[in-house]
């Protein structure tokens, strides 16, 4: 497997040849200035070429990978389909709903099911994820309920489960806190002498996109992993938009290469291949809970849809970019995988349409009874326990919105004084 490692920081040698060494089609591993043709080249191999692990082609047809070789029954292929298909249909529900004011805001996940399902799917119970804001398919897989997703697009929480009893933290909105947060808990992990055992041991998983990786926090985790040896999987969803910042504009290099110069491993997969992702995240986390993490994975995937429902992808980017990247959609190659290979019969497609159509109306039903909360919400959950400062403060501010409403109906009753002395 792929390491980068330098000899002070590892019990063992590496016992595997580094994965990616060249940039195909540049002179990126030379000297000198590059012309742009280069650099557009080397970028391209963000997405195509051969250092990305594949193991199921756009065309539904399983190909082999000489270090990442993965057997999966039909049950479980299936499973991973189903996960897929729900958490899409969840995703585009909760955008209509955003379009009907019903929530507030939506970040949508379309064309990236694979990557999170296959990531989630490879995580084991006792493993911690901090998610950016759009991991909704990795929510789906660590058992948090899409309704549970919905208070924080519509303003009145901030996540309502508990990640301790779920290994999926609370969704974090500045880019990037939450590769912050992930390293320290899996520093802490090691401190604890929670790693070294591959059955039981634990690792921490990071999603953030292609865009964190221009901010100084993701830096500064990097920095910090590889000196303490942190055992945390960071897995960079490269869906080739930074909002309207594209690739090219953030990166010389593929993404997975920059793990080389902190000194830990970079891999870089077909984030649109739910197989390959299973695969080579499986392998990064147990990596890291027998003791040699950090792990950098660059998931190459597309963001087919907008970056927020805020956004509009059509200022920014073509058309043709999009029909390109459905071809290689991430639901269809394992649908014709299926049926192809005679993997699934029509009533499991039928059973799982029906399923999914069952979910969208258990949804929107939810959202449209979900409550409006109290303005004394916002003093709820500040704090483990309360304080007498914080009561006092909900006192006041709760005096406060009174004091309006003792107004309006002075208001009124001198009205209907008014009008009676009229009369």
């Amino acid at each position: 497997m792929p390491s980068y490692r330098t000899p002070s920081s590892r019990s063992r040698p590496p016992t595997r040849p580094p994965v990616g060494r060249s940039i195909v089609g540049t002179a990126m591993e030379t000297e000198g200035h590059h012309t742009p043709q280069q650099v557009i080249a080397g970028l391209r191999a963000t997405s195509e070429g051969e250092n990305l692990v594949q193991l199921l082609n756009p065309e539904g047809q399983r190909v082999s990978h000489p270090q990442f070789h993965l057997e999966i029954p039909p049950a479980e292929l299936q499973s991973l389909y189903r996960d897929m298909v729900l958490v899409r249909r969840a995703d585009r529900e909760a955008k209509a709903l955003q379009r009907q004011g019903e929530l507030g805001l939506w970040a949508p996940l379309l064309g990236q099911e694979a990557a999170q399902i296959g990531a989630g799917r490879a995580m084991a119970p006792q493993d911690m994820a901090f998610p950016s804001y759009r991991e909704h398919g990795v929510a789906w897989c660590r058992g948090v309920d899409p309704t549970e997703l919905f208070g924080i697009f519509r303003g009145i929480d901030h996540g309502s489960w508990d990640p301790l009893s779920t290994g999926f933290q609370l969704y974090t909105i500045v880019i990037p806190n939450q590769c912050l947060h992930a390293t320290g808990y899996a520093m802490g992990q090691r401190l604890d002498g929670k790693i070294g055992d591959a059955e039981h041991g634990e690792a921490t998983i990071c999603f953030f996109g292609d865009g964190a990786t221009s901010q100084g926090d993701v830096h500064e985790s990097f920095v910090w992993a590889t000196v303490y040896d942190a055992p945390v999987v960071f897995f960079c969803q490269n869906n080739q938009w930074a909002i309207s910042a594209s690739v090219d504009r953030q990166t010389r290099v593929p993404l997975y290469r920059r793990a080389c110069g902190y000194g830990f491993p970079g891999i870089r997969v077909d984030g649109n291949d739910v197989l390959a992702t299973l695969a080579v995240t499986r392998w990064a986390l147990q990596e890291c809970r027998t003791g040699n993490g950090p792990v950098l994975i660059e998931a190459c995937t597309y963001r087919m849809d907008a970056h927020t429902t805020s956004d509009d992808p059509t200022r920014y980017r073509l058309a043709d970019e999009v029909e390109e990247w459905k071809l290689k959609d991430p639901l269809e190659r394992v649908r014709v995988h299926l049926v192809r290979e005679g993997l699934a019969s029509p009533e499991f497609f039928d059973g799982l349409a029906a399923e999914a159509d069952e979910l969208a109306l258990r949804l929107r039903n939810y959202c449209l009874s979900m409550p409006a909360p109290g303005p004394e919400r916002i003093f709820s959950h500040v704090y483990a326990e309360p304080s007498p400062p914080l009561e006092a403060a909900r006192a006041d501010y709760l005096a406060y919105l009174a004091s309006f409403t003792d107004a309006a109906s002075a208001t009124d009753a001198a009205s209907v004084t008014d009008v009676r002395s009229a009369h």
